[in-house]
């Protein structure tokens, strides 16, 4: 137990590495004169070289994790979103595909594969990871599920040079560190993170200019000032990062999957504690100051943020809209269909994972999927049944 959450307990390598972020994590705050943006206790938490949570070499995915993503639940996610792929690899005359974060691998093997099937295999499939011990896990799934496509894949250390083909990044956007505020008086705070009585505490201070301007261009947006405490959270790395991705796109479309919602459900006044949300060991939970560096941190997407960035760098929206549907679009149905003549309880477990995939007390409507283009004329299959974008 530890600040009213109840957790698993660690092991003692796994305190160690924890205290020793926490030590570097608090020299920044001293250094800075006592107080440091969330933005930047995130990073740290999350991307401190060999300490932080996606850089120190701790189990992450899968049920022996502290989550599971849509892939490692079910090949059904990735043969979908490979179906879409090849629609665009087609529509643009072939290409690459991009996939950012790619976890443990598996998403990468399973849509390989069914490319092949289609006989639309890229040219190269690039793999953007800031990890080196998710680069050895990638590369076993691989080796073992997909090894004759090997050699197509590379993994890159920095974004590739502009290219024709598809990006797609599964659970990528929630991960990137976001400010906080709070409004106090009508003003807006930045809520960071403080030294006190020995632990990380909250601590506000007044915005920055950049973050005040934000949440003022919300508050136009929704016509309404936030309510007094409102808390909530702005990803202002959004943008350059979303504009460096559109650099890479010659032609093609990018696809995103995240927990999300379009801003106008956001920052909804009942919404008032924000959404950050931690992962560790299937516990969810609102503070990120447990075990810090070996637990996942997060916040929803503003999918407006991301749509608005894109068309902003010159990307069109090609679709938005919940993963039920985008995958009800892509035939998960024919591909259940398709295995009919499987055994009974291989069929059974296809079906099982189908439902946690697209049910709306599941997967189904929490996460979304926003489709960017750029050059492709038609209309993207995933999108066919119920398209959001008009929400955003």
């Amino acid at each position: 137990m530890s600040g009213g959450v109840d957790l698993p307990e660690v092991t003692p390598e796994e305190r160690t590495q924890s205290e020793k972020l926490l030590a570097l994590i608090r020299r920044e705050i001293e250094g800075q004169g006592g107080w440091i943006s969330f933005a930047r206790f995130m990073e740290m938490a999350l991307y401190e070289p060999g300490l932080g949570y996606y850089t120190a070499g701790s189990t992450k995915f899968g049920g022996a994790g502290d989550f599971v993503t849509a892939p490692e639940l079910s090949p059904l996610f990735s043969r979908c979103l490979a179906s879409q792929c090849a629609d665009v690899l087609a529509a643009v005359g072939g290409g690459d595909i991009l996939e950012i974060g790619a976890g443990t691998g598996r998403m990468a093997a399973d849509m390989l594969n069914e490319l092949e099937a289609l006989d639309r295999l890229p040219g190269h499939y690039l793999i953007l990871e800031v990890s080196a011990d998710l680069r050895q896990r990638q590369i076993a799934t691989l080796s073992t599920h997909a090894a004759r496509h090997l050699k197509r894949v590379t993994w890159l250390d920095e974004l590739p040079a502009a290219r024709r083909g598809v990006v797609v990044a599964n659970e990528v956007i929630d991960a990137l560190p976001v400010d906080r505020f709070r409004m106090r008086s009508g003003t807006v705070n930045a809520l960071g993170v403080a030294w006190h009585s020995s632990e990380l505490a909250w601590s506000e201070k007044p915005a920055a200019p950049a973050l005040q301007q934000k949440v003022r261009a919300i508050e136009r947006q929704l016509g309404t000032e936030l309510p007094e405490g409102y808390t909530s959270e702005i990803n202002l790395r959004l943008d350059p990062w979303l504009h460096a991705l559109a650099r890479v796109l010659k032609a093609g479309a990018m696809f995103f999957i995240d927990y999300g919602l379009p801003r106008a459900q956001y920052y909804r006044p009942e919404r008032h504690d924000g959404t950050l949300l931690c992962h560790f060991r299937q516990r969810f939970h609102s503070d990120p100051f447990i075990h810090v560096g070996l637990q996942d941190i997060g916040a929803w997407v503003d999918f407006t943020a991301a749509a608005e960035a894109a068309t902003d760098a010159g990307l069109e929206v090609a679709g938005f809209t919940t993963q039920a549907h985008f995958l009800m679009g892509l035939g998960i149905e024919q591909h259940l269909h398709s295995a009919g003549e499987r055994e009974l309880v291989e069929r059974l477990s296809l079906a099982r994972q189908a439902m946690l995939l697209t049910l709306p007390g599941e997967m189904g409507e929490r996460f979304k999927v926003l489709g960017l283009s750029r050059g492709v004329k038609q209309p993207l299959r995933g999108f066919a049944i119920r398209d959001l974008a008009a929400s955003l």
